[in-house]
């Protein structure tokens, strides 16, 4: 089958190795254009870039498909399909319409629950026990197009949105490849609209702890933040990223956001309902670290309070 790929991320670049090695013949590559990142804030390719020039692809890196050059280059192809992984562009109808069997998208929740940009970080965020991975038939709604297939699996009790995108993206491809050996016997299922929840962007003003929150809901956000944009709360004027945290009886009394008790190991912080005892941190500019590191070089105390940074 003659396929473009349209993706960006690693989730997207393990959806398009399987497509290739399973012998597609994928004509174009569509991708986010490259951008400065690192200390250096050097120009980097998208992995999904990276893969395609590896395997001898043709890559393109549209900074919007509006155009009528981006149009013609995705008609010139004349493809059976086009797929697409967490490519981050919005697809006009006129491209929606172009191949044969239209534009099939590899969404990671099931769907109609979490559309939009994150639905990994917010099925954890949320405390979902499932989630899993929705082909679906792309239409000019924001992920609202009927399902042709769907796989489960369950949130593990530990689970971060880096773990949980790598089983994914796992399934993600296992299904896309599946779907495509038999996408014209295939019937759509229409989503329940009735069942939709919006999976918005994740800020980075969405990082900083609020300490009054249920020590349950922080401890999910910090798995959801993880990797990106991280947790991080503000102790004796130092901001301090938070990776891992374990929920925790409250102290009577304690002021929330003070800390009340630390051990080689951990310290605890009052929450709203509940504490949390912090087990793995990060300073500015260093490494993720447990705290029995941290606490060799600043010297914690019981009352010290945690804000907001």
């Amino acid at each position: 089958m003659k396929i473009i790929f349209a993706g960006t991320p690693d989730f997207a670049a393990i959806a398009l190795a399987a497509l290739h090695r399973a012998g597609h013949d994928v004509a174009l590559v569509l991708t986010q254009p490259d951008r400065a990142s690192g200390r250096g804030m050097k120009l980097t390719a998208t992995p999904v870039s990276k893969l395609a020039a590896d395997i001898g692809l043709r890559v393109e890196k549209p900074v919007t498909l509006k155009t009528e050059t981006a149009r013609s280059q995705i008609a010139e192809v004349n493809a059976d399909v086009m797929v697409v992984a967490a490519y981050g562009l919005l697809l006009p109808q006129l491209i929606l319409d172009l191949p044969k069997y239209g534009c099939i998208n590899i969404h990671g929740s099931l769907l109609p629950r979490w559309r939009g940009a994150a639905p990994v970080q917010r099925a954890i965020e949320a405390g979902d026990a499932r989630t899993g991975i929705c082909i679906m038939q792309m239409d000019a709604g924001l992920d609202t197009g009927p399902v042709l297939q769907e796989r489960k699996i369950d949130i593990a009790a530990d689970e971060t949105s880096a773990s949980l995108v790598a089983k994914l993206a796992a399934i993600g491809a296992e299904s896309i490849v599946e779907v495509l050996a038999d996408v014209a016997n295939i019937t759509p299922r229409p989503q329940d609209a009735t069942g939709a929840t919006y999976a918005s962007k994740i800020s980075k003003s969405e990082s900083s702890i609020d300490w009054s929150a249920p020590a349950a809901q922080i401890e999910r956000r910090i798995r959801a933040f993880d990797p990106f944009p991280g947790c991080e709360t503000t102790i004796r004027g130092e901001r301090i990223k938070i990776w891992q945290a374990m929920v925790a009886d409250a102290t009577a009394g304690a002021a929330v956001g003070s800390i009340t008790a630390v051990s080689r190991d951990d310290f605890s912080v009052q929450c709203g309902q509940g504490a949390l005892r912090i087990i793995t941190v990060q300073r500015a500019g260093g490494r993720r670290i447990p705290v029995r590191e941290l606490l060799q070089s600043s010297a914690l105390t019981q009352g010290q309070q945690c804000t907001r940074s």
